[in-house]
């Protein structure tokens, strides 16, 4: 039993050793390109070590753009990713606190039938409704706006699902006492529920922002000027690069610029992430 224990410990280990590596490697990769030269890049075999380009081609991409795919420079790239990340995430989070804390603590009719009706806009995902999303838009003349970005994107059946759940695990011993404190139905929810919600909003703040940075095909698809584009929009724009060789390393270059704040902030952030996970499934 003590062996059969041993080996099952090496092999679990082993198993997750082999996850991190198949993880790693191609992240280490895209690193290694980004310190190399373009002709390096175009040689065989792949590089597996840094090169002595790191600075130059960090510097050229963040402040001088590069070739007819991206002239703008990637910082305000990286800034328009900010903008879009923070407006989904900040949206869907207290659009979802509200609408859950309605269903929760007020008893109107239809109550169910709302909240099952949210829910099943899990299956209508934006790449469904993108023609008539597209069209709405178009119409309020949202195109090439941060606005068009991020309005049609901050509705989330998954974080009111949270919310509701989490909710539900209030004791009713202190929804009784707020009430006999005459505490009105704004004042619990700024005063109590709010603070405890924390580490579900927590949790959800990650897992949105990470979906608002890698938004990719709706920016794409409302956005034709340069001054909106987003750094996910520029990876790809630069693979098609009309000026002659593909920059291989400058793409590297920012394809790990754009792992960086998504990377941050579930660093920043994990402990709270995993606490409110937990907490909203009690």
């Amino acid at each position: 039993m003590v062996g059969d224990t041993r080996w099952s410990r090496y092999f679990a280990h082993a198993v997750l050793i082999t996850g991190v590596l198949v993880i790693a490697l191609p992240v280490w990769i895209t690193f290694v390109g980004s310190t190399h030269t373009t002709a390096r890049m175009l040689q065989a075999p792949v590089p597996l070590w840094p090169g002595s380009e790191i600075l130059e081609n960090y510097r050229l991409v963040l402040f001088e753009g590069f070739g007819q795919a991206a002239r703008t420079p990637i910082w305000q790239m990286i800034v328009n990713s900010f903008v879009v990340a923070l407006g989904i995430c900040i949206g869907k989070i207290s659009i979802s606190i509200i609408a859950a804390f309605a269903i929760v603590y007020f008893n109107f009719r239809f109550r169910m039938t709302a909240f099952w009706l949210i829910f099943l806009t899990l299956m209508l995902p934006v790449e469904v409704r993108i023609v008539p999303t597209y069209q709405v838009v178009a119409d309020f003349r949202m195109l090439n706006s941060y606005g068009g970005m991020i309005v049609p994107l901050i509705a989330s059946a998954t974080a009111t699902f949270m919310f509701r759940q989490f909710f539900m695990t209030v004791p009713v011993e202190l929804i009784d006492a707020a009430k006999i404190d005459g505490a009105s139905p704004m004042k619990f929810f700024w005063h109590i529920i709010l603070p405890m919600s924390r580490t579900t909003i927590a949790a959800l703040f990650v897992i949105q922002f990470i979906y608002g940075w890698n938004q990719y095909l709706w920016p794409l698809l409302v956005t034709s000027s340069e001054d909106y584009y987003t750094i996910v929009m520029t990876v790809a724009r630069q693979a098609n690069e009309l000026d002659g060789v593909i920059k291989w390393n400058l793409i590297m270059a920012v394809a790990m610029l754009a792992m960086i704040p998504p990377v941050v902030v579930v660093i920043m952030m994990q402990k709270q992430f995993v606490r409110g996970l937990v907490d909203s499934d009690k």
